[in-house]
């Protein structure tokens, strides 16, 4: 593809691991000049080494926090960087600092959404609001901050009440804080006299931490699977495309992900109650509806929970890069050529054309995307605080591991980040040969070391994954 005039351009990574790594190799690809950051825990890390191979010494800041913007933002002017990267995460989601990328007074280009997009879609009442408004279909509960006890009760009644005229038993509902995110300020109800307590406590965290009480509540669906569509648009949102959809049911007991698969169903191999293609049909074109009104203007995830009936139902609109945009990657093609989702976000936010539609899009076999982490699965997901002393893999044609772990050497995994190792994403003609390669390539991985404690034993969650793979796309 072209790159026109924006090779002009010089990136700021601001962000760390395998997310800076990829993003370095798509600058390489644009013929981009970029700079990174790393903290004094990350001085090890293989995003540092491959920022120095690169583009030399120069190319790497030492800061303080990647959560403290004052420092990216020396180091952006220091390096007369033209542009920030915030990869996953830390700034990633933050529409404040998207606004101040591009209104500081020595502007630069923001590498995601506009901050209004950011702003209208992290809120979760809001884009509740804007589905509904579509016919889009939202999980069952309110459609706006609760502030009222009286209307809470209200609310929560309602949902217990709907739930058991479906014959569930043990119903359960979340009570949220509107304001928050990543899992935070969430907790479920299974018993309507102990809801109001549980409401004052959501509603208590969500001032001290979010600075706004609003609260959030919803019917908790049991036994669904949690499918995704990736979607693409050109800056001004007049361009939308999607890259299919992935399945990320496989997740810790903090509902941290730990196996994606593109597509999210399996159609005429695995046995449905429900119209599989029909649904995913469906959640693709409710996506592209949400991002023709909202005017989308980047790379975006729309998050669905599917229930055992196939009833989908929008939870969330991730307005980033997701961890998991390789995994819809290697399963997709542009004019029959490979695409590389995080390369194409650049060049849209740089504003380059989009260049193609929806036609010009292909889908080829199946791909599984496993997170590799330092965690006991066993002991509820703990991270595992200690050494990598050995990670390698056997080379394949059909595989691609993202690691920012030095393989040629122990490694210190720092604990003030989450212990993710590594990502490895396997492709198959189909389902079948996805998960015979996803298997060989775990039987083949080495990935040894040493916690912290008495035993001095090392934890990962590869068995985990070896478990999971059988039924994969499975309810």
């Amino acid at each position: 593809m072209q790159t026109g005039n924006i090779d002009r351009h010089k990136v700021l990574i601001a962000n760390r691991g395998e997310i800076a790594m990829r993003v370095m190799a798509a600058c390489r690809r644009l013929g981009l000049d970029f700079v990174c950051v790393c903290t004094a825990a990350d001085r090890e890390s293989g995003h540092v080494r491959l920022a120095r191979e690169l583009a030399g010494d120069g190319a790497v800041h030492t800061i303080s926090s990647y959560l403290d913007a004052n420092e990216i933002f020396s180091v952006a002017d220091a390096s007369q960087a033209t542009a920030v990267h915030p990869g996953y995460g830390f700034f990633a989601e933050d529409f404040r600092f998207a606004r101040r990328v591009v209104r500081r007074d020595r502007p630069m280009e923001f590498i995601g959404p506009s901050w209004w997009v950011i702003r209208d879609l992290g809120d979760k009442i809001n884009t509740k609001r804007i589905a509904r408004s579509l016919n889009v279909p939202t999980v069952p509960g309110s459609d706006r901050p609760v502030y009222s006890e009286i209307e809470a009760d209200e609310i929560a009644s309602s949902l217990f009440e709907f739930q058991a005229s479906q014959g569930i038993v043990d119903g359960v509902i979340m009570v949220k804080a509107s304001a928050g995110g990543g899992g935070m300020g969430i907790e479920e109800v299974g018993d309507f006299n102990e809801f109001r307590s549980v409401f004052r406590r959501i509603r208590n965290y969500a001032k001290r931490n979010f600075g706004d009480e609003g609260v959030l509540i919803e019917q908790r669906i049991f036994d669904f699977n949690h499918l995704e569509v990736q979607v693409v648009s050109g800056r001004g949102g007049g361009q939308h495309v999607h890259f299919g959809t992935r399945n990320c049911s496989v997740q810790s007991t903090g509902k941290q992900k730990r196996i994606e698969v593109a597509p999210g169903f399996a159609p005429g191999v695995v046995s449905y109650t429900f119209d599989a293609a029909r649904v995913l049909s469906e959640i693709t074109e409710h996506s592209l509806a949400m991002a023709r009104e909202t005017h989308y203007d980047n790379v975006g995830t729309w998050e669905w929970i599917i229930t055992p009936r196939g009833e989908p139902f929008l939870m969330e609109v991730n307005t980033r890069i997701q961890v998991e945009n390789g995994v819809s990657a290697v399963i997709s093609r542009v004019g029959g050529r490979p695409v590389d989702i995080i390369t194409e976000q650049i060049r849209l936010a740089l504003g380059e054309p989009l260049r193609y539609t929806q036609e010009d899009i292909t889908f080829e076999g199946v791909g599984i995307e496993y997170r590799l982490v330092a965690e006991n699965t066993d002991n509820r997901f703990t991270p595992c605080a200690g050494t990598v002393t050995r990670l390698n893999w056997p080379e394949r044609e059909w595989l691609h591991v993202h690691t920012h772990v030095p393989t040629d050497g122990p490694y210190e995994i720092p604990m003030e980040y989450d212990p993710n190792l590594a990502l490895a994403i396997v492709w198959g003609s189909d389902l079948a040969e996805a998960k015979t390669r996803g298997l060989e390539f775990l039987e083949g991985l080495t990935l040894e070391g040493k916690c912290g404690g008495a035993a001095n034993e090392f934890y990962s969650n590869v068995e985990y994954l070896k478990a999971k793979t059988g039924r994969l796309l499975e309810f």
